[in-house]
């Protein structure tokens, strides 16, 4: 499962730096998380950065993009393989 920022978020910029993928980026109101690039960590860090980080508790898991560890660890590999 992918996360997301819900609109309780305060905009305090101390997710986007977290992020190993680059996967939140500042949206028209709030920032937001590219599912297609968040891993939630899998891979860099035993727990999700951005969770850790934020300081009002505004990330939470998204249901509506459900993905297995071995699904985000392939993720993973494709988005930090390097090119020959």
């Amino acid at each position: 499962m992918a996360l997301m920022i819900t609109d309780e978020c305060i905009n305090c910029d101390v997710c986007e730096p977290a992020c190993p993928n680059n996967a939140i980026f500042q949206g028209e109101e709030i920032y937001e998380i590219n599912p297609d690039l968040c891993t939630e960590c899998v891979g860099h860090y035993d727990k999700p950065q951005c969770q850790q980080v934020c300081p009002i508790d505004c990330i939470p898991f998204d249901p509506e993009v459900v993905e297995s560890k071995e699904q985000l660890l392939v993720k993973y590999y494709q988005l930090t393989a390097v090119n020959k």
